[in-house]
């Protein structure tokens, strides 16, 4: 089987010992879990999709929440030994880990490894224990770097999140903390600045006028330096927010942003099957009672069209350094894209973006305004491109 053609696998732990200020992901707070329900429940969610999806192969399973690192190792282990079952792995099967850096998760990790996973996803989102304490963080910085030292023991593969722009932060202090940072020799970074997502403390916060991130000038020149120290130390950007040496991006990750399958399982889970998007039932008790009434846990099964999938594809694949192929794009709308050829034109003559040999790709200074560049080259009605390219 081509190795494109493989699967990629989301599955969602929607439990957090206490949840942060910043988050707006699909994560709660209970006193107890039900572990063999939940593991019961996750089992028959997964097995609803393989029979959606046969004679494909699994090209990577992530671990998401949430928390996953809370979960009982043999869940994980439950979870990958049917997958396996179900579709098969590709040789080269990558299998991430969410985790919080709390020595009684690290505690884990030996075990965590024994299941199968070979990639973790450590959230230590800062060097500095002020900024911690200020995200709502359990963990401080010696105990993150103690789970660092384990994991790295633990798992072949590691990344770590680092969170910046915080109120205040100079751009000299965060230069410091990227470069200790990038002391530690891990293959991938996911570093993100700070936003006030609706619902979340931090927004009450803000409107009540108690917090107050950085200007946009001032968050640009973080974006820029943090562009410039990782690239000089070999893990440059490969998507708006992630840096790896090269051949140590997410591939799970990779699969989304280049449009490919992936399936989504658990509390709130997306997934693409085809040209179908799913979306699972976002509270756990609403999801646990779906998988009880119809043994699994969706909410909606939506038929995406040509033009649909091709905007999607778009606005995803211009996140990658790579850029996109927009003859693949004008495939998926069925011989049309929504891609605005005179904005493009417009763009790539003031070095924002390049066209080159069917490739769109928004160039380093381009990145700093890619939201705005987004919404003038992605248009709203599909329009025909000479030759199936522009």
């Amino acid at each position: 089987m081509d190795e494109a053609d493989s699967l990629a696998l989301y599955i969602h732990w929607p439990f957090c010992v206490s949840k942060c200020p910043y988050c707006d992901f699909n994560s709660h707070v209970r006193d107890s879990v039900d572990q063999d329900r939940w593991r019961a429940a996750l089992l028959a969610d997964l097995t609803h999709e393989a029979a959606l999806t046969p004679g494909r192969r699994m090209g990577s399973v992530f671990f998401g929440g949430g928390t996953p690192s809370l979960m009982p190792p043999a869940t994980v282990a439950a979870m990958l030994d049917a997958a396996a079952g179900h579709w098969g792995f590709t040789p080269d099967v990558e299998i991430t880990l969410e985790a919080n850096p709390s020595s009684v998760e690290a505690a884990r990790f030996a075990d965590l490894a024994a299941t199968g996973v070979n990639r973790v996803s450590l959230g230590l989102q800062s060097l500095d224990d002020a900024a911690l304490a200020f995200l709502g963080r359990a963990h401080g910085v010696t105990e993150g770097l103690a789970a660092l030292a384990t994991a790295q023991a633990a798992f072949p593969r590691v990344s770590f999140d680092l969170i910046y722009a915080l109120p205040e932060q100079t751009l000299a202090a965060w230069q410091s903390e990227l470069s200790r940072a990038l002391s530690f020799g891990t293959e991938h970074l996911s570093l993100y600045q700070l936003t006030v997502e609706p619902g979340t403390r931090f927004a009450t916060d803000a409107a009540q006028g108690r917090l107050h991130i950085p200007d946009g000038d001032t968050a640009a020149d973080l974006f820029e330096a943090t562009r410039a120290i990782t690239a000089a130390a070999g893990l440059p950007a490969y998507e708006t927010s992630n840096h790896a040496r090269p051949g140590a991006e997410s591939r799970h990750n990779l699969t989304y942003w280049r449009y490919g399958d992936y399936l989504g399982v658990g509390p709130g889970a997306h997934g693409r099957r085809g040209a179908c998007a799913t979306v699972r039932h976002k509270k756990p008790e609403n999801w646990l009672g779906a998988i009880d009434r119809n043994g699994h846990g969706l909410q909606a099964e939506e038929p995406l069209d040509g033009h649909a999938r091709a905007q999607e594809a778009l606005l995803m694949g211009l996140r990658l350094r790579e850029g996109v192929y927009l003859r693949r794009v004008a495939a998926l709308a069925g011989g049309q894209a929504p891609v605005d050829r005179g904005a493009v034109g417009r763009l790539e003559r003031l070095g924002l973006l390049t066209l080159a040999d069917e490739r769109l790709t928004v160039t380093e200074t381009g990145a700093l305004l890619l939201d705005a560049i987004l919404p003038e080259v992605v248009t709203a009605a599909p329009l025909r491109l000479a030759g199936g390219a522009i």
